[in-house]
């Protein structure tokens, strides 16, 4: 018997690339590391986020954005320029999120009490209604 020693009949096989070694300073895990990075569950990163926002007392709103809407609307029903003093506006995005944050509170519960667990604008006109908030 005669045996086939040729290399066209066999798979071509290119060498493996050898990575460099790491140096201290970077040992680290970078951008383009081959180490995957974690996954977590649907609904663990949403948890996280839920914990981190109800640990933490800082304004979720931008400062500056805010200010920019309040004097627009005060432009709106003023026609002159008002000057805001930041004590002021500060103290109206505190009761603006507070106002928020209740209002997605009570609407996410008409939204478990209707068995669901997607908030739909239903839920929040819902809250709105029977707190008495109709016309705002």
């Amino acid at each position: 018997m005669r045996r086939d020693t040729s290399s066209h009949r066999r798979k071509q096989v290119s060498p493996k690339r050898r990575t460099p070694a790491r140096t201290r300073k970077d040992s680290g895990p970078s951008e383009a590391s081959p180490r995957k990075r974690r996954r977590f569950r649907p609904g663990t990163r949403a948890l996280m986020e839920i914990r981190k926002y109800q640990k933490s007392t800082d304004l979720l709103l931008r400062k500056l954005p805010f200010s920019r809407l309040v004097r627009e609307v005060c432009q709106v029903f003023s026609r002159e320029n008002m000057m805001w003093q930041a004590y002021a506006l500060l103290a109206l995005q505190e009761a603006a999120e507070a106002f928020l944050v209740r209002l997605f509170t009570d609407a996410n519960l008409c939204a478990i009490h209707a068995k669901r667990v997607t908030l739909y604008p239903k839920d929040i006109q819902l809250a709105r209604r029977i707190r008495g908030v109709d016309n705002m």
